[in-house]
Order: C-alpha cells, then sequence, then structure tokens
C-alpha cells in the first residue's frame, strides 16, 4: 500500500471521527492523576476502636452463617423470615467490616454508623443477657460495646475526628 492510501485512509478516520464527536459529543479529555492521600495516622484509640469493631463484624458474619446452617438444616416457621433474619445479621456484619476500615482510615462518616450499631447492640446484648437468660452471650456483647463506645469518646478520638 502507497504513502497516499494510508494518508487518506487516515483523513478519512479523522472526518469521521470529527463528525461522531459533532452528533454525538467528543470525548472527554482524560482526568489527571489522582492525587495519592497520605496514610492517615490514627490515633491509637481509634485504631483500637476500629479493631474493636472489626472482632464484632467477624462475630456476627459467624452468627449470620449459624442462623443460615440452622435455617436450612431445620425446618423454621417461616422460612422467608429466617433468611430475612440471616439477611440482616449479614447485613450488620457487613456494615461493620465497612466502618472498621472507616475507621482506621479516619473517614467522617464512620463513627455514627458505629456509634448507632453499638446501642443497637448494647440493646440486643441487655436483651440476651438478662431478659433472655443467656448472660454468657450478652455479656460479652454489652463488654465490646461499652469498650467501642468508650475508645471513640475518648478526647484523642474525638480530636481526630473533628479535625476531618
Amino acid at each position: 500500500m502507497t504513502d497516499e492510501g494510508r494518508d487518506g485512509g487516515t483523513a478519512r478516520r479523522r472526518g469521521a471521527r470529527r463528525r461522531a464527536d459533532r452528533l454525538l459529543g467528543a470525548a472527554a479529555e482524560p482526568t489527571a492523576p489522582r492525587a495519592t492521600r497520605p496514610p492517615s495516622d490514627a490515633p491509637p484509640a481509634v485504631r483500637r476502636a476500629a479493631l474493636v469493631v472489626a472482632v464484632e463484624a467477624a462475630l456476627l458474619g459467624v452468627v449470620a452463617l449459624g442462623l443460615l446452617f440452622l435455617t436450612v438444616t431445620s425446618t423454621p416457621d417461616s422460612t422467608g423470615r429466617a433468611l430475612a433474619e440471616v439477611v440482616y445479621v449479614g447485613a450488620g456484619a457487613a456494615l461493620l467490616a465497612a466502618a472498621a476500615v472507616g475507621l482506621r482510615r479516619v473517614s467522617a462518616w464512620a463513627r455514627a454508623p458505629v456509634i448507632v450499631l453499638q446501642i443497637l447492640l448494647g440493646l440486643l446484648g441487655y436483651t440476651t443477657a438478662f431478659a433472655g437468660g443467656l448472660p454468657l452471650v450478652g455479656l460479652p456483647v454489652l463488654a465490646l460495646v461499652a469498650t467501642e463506645l468508650y475508645l471513640l469518646a475518648t478526647p484523642e478520638a474525638r480530636l481526630a475526628f473533628s479535625q476531618r
């Protein structure tokens, strides 16, 4: 193929591209490279809080798997409600896992969901320990909740989140 043939084909493609740009809009310019985030220096209390939340997420994941096993191997009154319970516990575990990552990065969004879930877990632990008659299950949950709320209430943790 001659140089003229190649140049003519290139010119036709450029003309077709311009026509397509006029009809459909031109392609966006490439974005600037993303700035690298400096690693956040989370204070020790926030790192410990993230660790406690990660432990809670792992334990809730185990509970969700246990509920799923019980749902599959037994005959629940309502399979839909039993599966919904598994989904709710699994979603709580996933939310806690995401919040643990957010706490470790000192992300401002992570603190509020953790506090709300700690209050809900505290109510669940209290009900399980005292009204449900299972203190071996409820009291460790209450201990984790109290530890988490204490760690998030320390001055260094409050300061770390107020600067974000």
